[in-house]
């Protein structure tokens, strides 16, 4: 593994930034695509309701514990395992659940009995829909604000144009996460909102590693374009990216599979928001700022008339004419 991951690699990726405009085009549109014709299947944070957690001695039929509830009078509900299959939870829309009050577990238990003895009730959770769209529109708000706090930071410590490829690449990276959630119909709860905000943390700390290690070449080599000192940069930094990536990615893993269903969302996202970050960070953020047109003469200091130039050093062979 130390191997491939070599500080001295020579990898052109920009000579295939138009294959990843592409690509990345292509990842869009599907994401937009799911996201229009199956939307998110937004979980009890969000849409009001109770969940009702219990436990069977031996694993049941679905169908069985669906027609027990239809029998006694619930509508629209939702059975579902949860972690193993002796596991049951049950879903019901807020407007049942405020009719019923706080003694609708015991009636859906009951309810229940006449599947199998011996259920034990592991626990329950009511979200009135008011709490839940006040929910939905802090987690939206909380994005927005992160990407323009971004925005703002990145335009202060580097230049405009590095600004907005770092937004466009976390924006990029939010669209394609949510949109392989809605496909894959990850249910979506405050802990994907909380690890889409972590996705938005992670993806900028790997394009601000770039971006510092290209403003610092744009200083101190003499030759080179704006293309051959962005793959310069990259190579540099890639086997920390990679790294940083790959024990990230071992961890969010043993989550996943091992981690319960509880933070089985959580760690999903997490997982697709890393891989997403680590190739927006290289091809997306790197190519948006190319096509704004960085050049030396953005990130030059300023240095007083009459003073010294720094020294400067010339661009190795393999990195020209890329």
């Amino acid at each position: 593994m130390m191997d491939i991951i070599r500080q001295d690699t020579r990898i052109d990726f920009m000579a295939r930034r138009k294959f990843a405009l592409i690509f990345s085009a292509v990842l869009l549109l599907i994401s937009i695509g799911a996201l229009a014709t199956r939307g998110l299947e937004f979980g009890l944070d969000f849409t009001g309701g109770t969940l009702i957690e219990v436990s069977y001695p031996a694993a049941p039929e679905l169908g069985d514990v669906r027609d027990a509830l239809d029998a006694a009078g619930y509508e629209d509900f939702t059975v579902q395992t949860f972690g193993t299959a002796r596991d049951i939870v049950v879903r019901l829309p807020a407007a049942e659940a405020a009719e019923e009050g706080a003694d609708i577990s015991t009636e859906v238990l009951d309810a229940l009995e006449s599947t199998a003895s011996g259920i034990e009730m592991r626990r329950v959770e009511f979200v009135g829909p008011q709490v839940g769209q006040e929910l939905a529109e802090q987690g939206g708000l909380a994005m927005l604000y992160a990407l323009a706090g971004i925005l703002l930071y990145v335009s202060f410590r580097f230049q405009w144009r590095f600004a907005v490829g770092a937004v466009l690449a976390l924006i990029h990276d939010v669209v394609v996460v949510l949109g392989l959630v809605s496909l894959f119909r990850i249910n979506f709860d405050l802990t994907v909102v909380a690890a889409l905000l972590a996705v938005i943390g992670y993806s900028l700390n790997d394009t601000i590693v770039v971006y510092d290690r290209l403003r610092e070449n744009f200083r101190i080599k003499r030759k080179g374009t704006a293309v051959e000192l962005t793959n310069l940069s990259i190579n540099q930094m890639l086997s920390r990216t990679l790294m940083t990536s790959l024990t990230t990615l071992l961890v969010l893993i043993a989550l996943f599979y091992f981690g319960g269903e509880i933070i089985h969302a959580f760690a999903y996202t997490l997982i697709v928001g890393v891989i997403v970050g680590t190739y927006s960070s290289i091809f997306v953020a790197s190519n948006a700022a190319i096509l704004l047109g960085v050049s030396k003469q953005d990130l030059m200091p300023v240095v007083p008339e009459g003073a010294d130039q720094p020294d400067t050093e010339v661009l190795p062979a393999r990195f020209r004419n890329q």
